[in-house]
């Protein structure tokens, strides 16, 4: 087996800008939820004629989405997104740029700064926060908001791992999206659930997930974790894995037609 040590430096060097996920192959994987949401949003990117993609990450799914329907011949006129953080905002405008798309730097928690009513179709891929006014505001009459959210208790057992054990709040439960979603003025048309399962092959991937997803473990360092970093390596030299779940949910939103967004 690698040794700690050269294990801990690869994962140090490697990159964690975006959202795409090709370091990991082969040494982590991650079940995917059964709805397709990159395939769901391009079929809504067909008929949309003003399109915003909320926390894009680096872009990858929303650009992925809007190639979909573009190679069918369609897609928004109007395409925006933001992105708070400054790597992954110049990975999305490099990303979008086919697109006409326009990214905006912004943190997640702050008001989205475009007008009232501005797009028929709002998207995001697992958003660190959901501002449920904010989105109301910006959509359309009759306009959607469709997403794919991080559920409760997601890698818990690896946050547990690294932190000791942990309370597991509600905040991200679909009953509080719900709640959220319709105190704005929407009306949630779908909802669906997923658990699914998270395996780590081998330490540094644990430790770039880590440095990737940053709020498995708040603040997490290497150097900062490594004594527990050195526990995860001789369990997973014991077991051959260390393996958590994930939770995911997919939910659909519509303004109804008299509502002015204001």
């Amino acid at each position: 087996m690698t040794s700690l040590d050269n294990l801990l430096d690869e994962a140090e060097a490697a990159p964690v800008d975006g959202w795409d996920f090709a370091w990991f192959t082969g040494r982590a994987t991650e079940q995917r939820p059964p709805w397709g949401y990159a395939r769901r949003l391009g079929e809504r990117l067909h008929t949309a004629t003003a399109a915003l993609d909320v926390q894009t990450g680096g872009g990858e799914v929303f650009a992925e989405a809007l190639g979909a329907a573009h190679a069918a011949g369609a897609g928004p006129a109007t395409v925006a997104a933001t992105e708070s953080w400054p790597p992954n905002a110049a990975l999305a405008r490099a990303a979008l740029a086919p697109f006409g798309a326009t990214v905006a730097q912004v943190a997640d928690d702050a008001p989205l700064p475009f007008p009232a009513g501005a797009f028929d179709l709002v998207s995001s891929r697992h958003p660190t926060v959901v501002g449920w006014a904010g989105l109301g505001r910006v959509l359309a009459p009759g306009g959607t908001y469709f997403a794919q959210h991080v559920g409760v208790g997601t890698a818990a057992a690896l946050t547990d791992f690294m932190m000791g054990p942990q309370p597991v709040g509600d905040g991200r439960s679909v009953e509080r999206a719900r709640a959220g979603a319709e105190a704005a003025g929407l009306e949630v048309v779908d909802v669906r659930t997923a658990t699914l399962r998270l395996e780590f092959l081998d330490v540094a991937a644990v430790a770039v997930y880590l440095r990737k997803v940053i709020w498995i473990v708040p603040g997490f360092t290497i150097a900062r974790y490594r004594r527990r970093l050195e526990a995860m390596h001789e369990l997973i030299g014991r077991e051959g894995s260390f393996v958590a779940t994930t939770t995911r949910y997919l939910i659909e939103c519509r303004k109804p037609h008299g509502v002015d967004g204001r």
